[in-house]
């Protein structure tokens, strides 16, 4: 049996002459297809063996870290592809995508935002106001950092390493994670200092990154009306939440063609097909991946 990198290649030579794809689409083909080659090698798997309980748990990853269902299936029919042209070249005797299902598009799809869109967010942003910079903050590390809600209404000063550029998060189930932070999100968070430094903070509050007008830290709510506030000042009519940013992340940096094990680790999800996705992981790889995949680090 051959190994999976000569399969591969015989695969994008019979995408590239007997499919005739463009440059562009066949770009597209091998991306989808390395997400699933890079999980494989995680698990130590060949595509020679994989089964249909593989593919489901790499499925799964998919689901989990929020990408749009869209994607999910632009994915699939990928990896269906590449395994029916297994089956037929003679790599496999069966096809274990025959049973794999893809997720169900219905009507209300959880929304997404492009790099464009959170761009145009942020510009109409009215700097004049006195929260205008704190609320640029809030979107850009949601943005930037992939956090929950919960998570960016509890962050406080003393998780932030902003020279070192991680931050460290405290997730669900107080599990704490490090998570790199991009340069324009620590620029956008030194101009909101610059605010909150002539602020009153009510004692208790001062450790909290996001305060209100009172000096008190902010709650979920709070954050989730401003961002829909902002969303119809900035012409954006996709339905929106501070989550939407967090899927947005995820999906920009699975597009952009991050490991999904990293983006998992980013997000603090334990998949049910990945457990201690940390064994693989340190943060030097994390940092890495970022920089390399986050559009607020990708040189254009």
């Amino acid at each position: 049996m051959s190994n999976s990198k000569d399969i591969v290649k015989s695969y994008v030579r019979y995408l590239k002459l007997q499919r005739n794809m463009s440059v562009n689409t066949l770009d597209a083909y091998q991306r989808d297809l390395r997400k699933l080659l890079d999980y494989l090698e995680h698990e130590d798997k060949s595509v020679s063996d994989v089964t249909l309980e593989d593919l489901e748990h790499f499925a799964a990853g998919l689901h989990d870290i929020g990408i749009h269902p869209r994607s999910q299936c632009r994915i699939l029919s990928g990896i269906r592809a590449f395994f029916r042209f297994l089956q037929l070249d003679g790599y496999r005797d069966d096809d274990p995508t025959e049973l794999l299902e893809s997720p169900q598009i219905g009507d209300h799809l959880p929304e997404v935002l492009s790099t464009a869109e959170v761009d145009q967010l942020e510009a109409s942003i009215d700097l004049s106001k006195w929260e205008g910079h704190r609320n640029r903050a809030i979107i850009e590390v949601l943005f930037s950092c992939g956090l929950r809600v919960s998570e960016l209404v509890n962050l406080q000063l003393s998780q932030l390493y902003l020279e070192e550029e991680f931050v460290r998060v405290l997730g669900k189930g107080s599990k704490e994670r490090l998570v790199p932070i991009s340069k324009r999100a620590i620029q956008e968070l030194g101009y909101w200092f610059d605010d909150r430094n002539h602020m009153t903070i009510k004692p208790g509050e001062e450790d909290y990154v996001f305060l209100n007008r009172y000096g008190k830290h902010l709650t979920r709510t709070m954050i989730l009306i401003m961002i829909k506030r902002q969303a119809e000042a900035a012409g954006i009519t996709k339905t929106i939440s501070p989550h939407t940013l967090r899927h947005s992340f995820a999906t920009a940096l699975l597009e952009g063609g991050a490991d999904l094990r990293v983006i998992q680790a980013l997000l603090g999800h334990e998949s049910i097909g990945t457990t201690e996705i940390y064994t693989h992981l340190d943060t030097s790889q994390l940092r890495q991946e970022i920089l390399e995949h986050h559009p607020r680090n990708m040189k254009r």
